[in-house]
């Protein structure tokens, strides 16, 4: 059970991204550049108070995750897109992880309510005691229940200070899995649904890194380089974006960052997409187990 202070500052946290998401519908249009979108995403989540608790993803239509701008990064929204925004923000530490799709094509439009519809029956049973596996079959329920499937490698995900990955997961489908929701325990539910055969692969591609070695460089640079990190982000998952005020040439961090991850150093979470290509879509909120009920602490 979490004291006050955890509860306290996870609800600040999600006042910051919740005043984040309400902003979005205005920010995701077709043709706005994903490299403008996360910045903008990211510099709200500061001037609220907070700040970024890793990357802003900006998923699009086959991509599920993982997807966060890059310093050189082109890309736009293109039209028809179904476009998954998943942001994070902490306050001292303290997370709340948010997520929401917007679709700009009504072909879609049942796979975007099968996602968020899973989230909200979800959210209905949790309760100290609950064990994992009944949020679970709720989320495959629903999605399946639209006709679309759940993505099986995918899953929520427990939330501890600095820590994203906090040790229990919430898959988005049923099985006996080993895990049981406490009270005062902070979970990320994230429903991810899909038309495809409901599994995701990594690409190649790969913008998203999370320190896991702080003391392992083996040049000045790579110390300096790690020392930076750990300063600025901890053990969260930060962007080549966020090291600009490290007084490095952009290729020469990217040849440092190559080398930290080949070291051991970095961990490092590659674009991921839907096996099949298929549409995914997606929502999530962060909640606090409480007797009285799930305390969530984003709008769906």
């Amino acid at each position: 059970m979490y004291d006050e202070e955890y509860i306290e500052k996870t609800l600040k946290a999600g006042e910051i991204v919740n005043r984040v998401l309400r902003d979005l519908p205005r920010m995701v249009k077709p043709g706005v550049k994903v490299f403008d979108l996360c910045e903008k995403i990211e510099n709200l989540i500061i001037e609220g108070g907070g700040k970024p608790a890793f990357p802003c993803n900006i998923s699009i239509n086959n991509i599920a995750a993982h997807y966060t701008a890059f310093p050189e990064d082109q890309s736009i929204i293109p039209d028809d897109a179904v476009v998954k925004v998943d942001i994070g923000a902490h306050f001292d530490g303290y997370i709340v992880d948010a997520a929401t799709t917007i679709s700009f094509n009504s072909k879609y439009d049942d796979m975007v309510e099968a996602s968020r519809i899973a989230l909200k029956n979800a959210l209905k049973v949790i309760k100290p005691g609950v064990r994992v596996s009944t949020v679970s079959k709720e989320i495959e329920r629903t999605i399946s229940g639209f006709g679309y499937k759940p993505i099986s490698n995918l899953t929520g995900h427990m939330l501890k200070r600095y820590i994203l990955h906090g040790g229990k997961n919430i898959p988005n489908v049923y099985g006996e899995y080993p895990w049981i929701m406490e009270e005062g325990e902070i979970y990320a539910i994230e429903p991810f649904a899909t038309d495809g055969i409901g599994s995701v692969t990594e690409m190649q591609q790969a913008y998203i890194y999370s320190l896991a070695k702080v003391h392992s460089g083996r040049t000045r640079l790579e110390k300096e380089l790690l020392r930076y990190i750990y300063d600025n982000f901890k053990t969260l998952p930060f962007c080549e974006r966020w090291l600009k005020n490290f007084n490095v040439k952009q290729e020469n961090i990217r040849e440092i960052i190559y080398r930290l991850v080949e070291n051991g150093a970095l961990n490092i979470y590659p674009v991921l997409r839907e096996v099949k290509n298929g549409i995914v879509t997606q929502f999530e909120t962060t909640v606090i187990v409480s007797k009285e009920g799930p305390i969530i602490t984003t709008e769906i």
